[in-house]
């Protein structure tokens, strides 16, 4: 059995989709419906000829750009496992920059600036490295390690609904969405 092709406006929404993860937008921009774009969005993701081509043109980007998750990962690990010895030598005689020609690959995208300031009176250099401590929490969060805590007050009512209540309970549902 041969695949169903996409319609020229699933096309469009596959695309559109890529550019920031949301279908009720991407279905918008494609061209659906004002008034029921986000039911539309949600619809077509369910899809599961949409979901591949999604995923194949996910998959064309990151070997495109080299861009994947791993790699991010992979970033942010160098910036938040990066320490300030591979860089600079300290101590009593002073302050002094390693070498450029001397730092990896690694060390070097690590690098946030560095810049020298000549005067009459003498200089100063400035070296800074890329944000360690928000690349630790983006590694963190990534692996679970931080759980965000959100706090619920209120009264919850919870009652079983007979079929017919619910679907009564959904068309009414559909109805203010319509609007």
């Amino acid at each position: 059995m041969a695949k169903r092709r996409l319609t020229d406006k699933q096309k469009v929404f596959v695309k559109e989709y890529l550019i920031d993860l949301n279908a009720s937008q991407a279905a918008s921009r494609a061209g659906y419906s004002k008034k029921s774009f986000a039911k539309i969005g949600f619809q077509l993701l369910e899809k599961t000829r949409i979901q591949e081509e999604i995923q194949k043109a996910l998959n064309r980007r990151a070997k495109r750009t080299k861009v994947n998750q791993d790699n991010v990962v992979l970033e942010l690990a160098k910036l938040a496992l990066s320490d300030m010895r591979s860089f600079v030598e300290w101590g009593a005689s002073g302050v002094k920059l390693i070498d450029s020609t001397e730092l990896s690959e690694e060390d070097t995208a690590c690098i946030a600036e560095v810049s020298e300031t000549v005067t009459k009176d003498g200089g100063s250099i400035k070296f800074k490295l890329h944000d360690k401590k928000g690349a630790l929490e983006l590694l963190g969060k990534h692996l679970g390690i931080f759980k965000e805590k959100v706090e619920l007050t209120g009264k919850i009512e919870i009652r079983e609904l007979s079929d017919e209540q619910l679907d009564s309970k959904i068309k009414e549902l559909e109805t203010q969405f319509k609007d």
